[in-house]
């Protein structure tokens, strides 16, 4: 069983305002509502195949897409259900993408893991482990060679660290000062097995150093300090280039729901809840007068309905033609200059 400590609870800050707070609060409790239901659904079988559930660590995307541009590009892992949610996809997308109806953000065709959105540049969602990481290597390509002055962020976990495309990735990310924000989301255990277990480096924002990229750990249990985080990483991506996020985080739930979770102490598990990331901002809403009992209640009980309208909107969704098996397989243009 891999040793890993809690980060200290985060006294109320002000620094941000109400709006601030309400915003956080309301991401990342919808993120959390949402993974629950889905939870719950898997459990009725109405959800199918893998599901990887996001609950603990919502704070590492609410504090993200606080700093970042809504132009702003982002990848992920098959953990992606919240990734998505933040990024503007509506929770009836999602909800029907994990169903496999047509109505989904991947028309029923990607289902957990694989979320994308174009309106919302959201670009997965990715099984293979690590390999959205040189993907997110060359969205930022992208965005540097039609000078958009957006830039992507790629997340990925600390199992995906030790693959090697990670590196290949960096020394060209690097090497062409690509605007990215690479993000490694430690959540302590890469499916079972512990960062201690996988590496002499445990302090995994180290192994951007060897190729002169700044490299930075962060609480990701506190939203204000991943926003803080974030906004520097993105003044630095637009103006310098690549820059390597450690976030420490942790997952409340199994890697799956196929997964007990048995390889971690009762202790472990509650020591991290002690500092749950919704629960902080709701204390500091709450300390500052920004927000009552009431207020928080009334919040929670409209994001309930959300859930609630997204499982609705799901169930009564078609599935798709058997027909669309086909479509989407490959792009499809017509180059004039390209003759039979």
């Amino acid at each position: 069983m891999g040793k890993t400590s809690a980060p200290k609870e985060t006294k109320a800050k002000t620094r941000y305002d109400r709006k601030q707070y309400l915003k956080w609060y309301e991401d990342m409790q919808l993120m959390r509502r949402f993974e629950e239901r889905a939870g719950q659904l898997y459990g009725m079988q109405k959800i199918k195949g893998f599901c990887h559930l996001y609950i603990g660590q919502e704070a590492v995307v609410a504090g993200a897409i606080s700093a970042l541009k809504t132009e702003d590009a982002m990848i992920t892992a098959y953990r992606d259900h919240a990734h998505a949610i933040g990024k503007g996809v509506p929770a009836r997308e999602v909800m029907a993408e994990l169903f496999g109806k047509v109505t989904g953000c991947s028309k029923g065709k990607g289902g957990s893991m694989h979320m994308f959105s174009k309106p919302h540049r959201f670009f997965g969602g990715h099984g293979i482990v690590g390999g959205q990481i040189p993907l997110g290597a060359g969205i930022a390509f992208a965005e540097k060679y039609n000078n958009t002055g957006n830039l992507c962020v790629c997340y990925f976990g600390d199992g995906a660290a030790r693959q090697g495309a990670l590196h290949e990735a960096f020394n060209m990310a690097m090497l062409w000062e690509l605007p990215v924000i690479f993000i490694v989301e430690n959540n302590a255990y890469a499916m079972g097995t512990s960062v201690e277990r996988t590496s002499n480096v445990h302090e995994l924002y180290k192994l951007g150093l060897s190729y002169d990229m700044p490299s930075h750990t962060v609480d990701g249990m506190n939203v204000e300090t991943v926003h803080e985080a974030m906004e520097m990483a993105a003044k630095h991506a637009r103006e310098k280039g690549p820059i390597y996020l450690e976030m420490k985080t942790y997952r409340f739930r199994g890697h799956s729901m196929s997964d007990p979770a048995k390889y971690r102490s009762k202790d472990e598990v509650e020591a991290y809840k002690a500092v749950d990331p919704i629960e902080q901002v709701k204390n500091a809403l709450i300390e500052n007068g920004f927000a009552t009992e009431s207020d928080i209640e009334a919040i929670n009980e409209r994001i309930n309905e959300v859930v609630e309208d997204s499982v609705r909107f799901a169930e009564e969704s078609p599935y798709p033609d058997p027909s669309e098996l086909f479509k989407d397989v490959y792009v499809q243009e017509d180059y004039p200059y390209i003759t039979d």
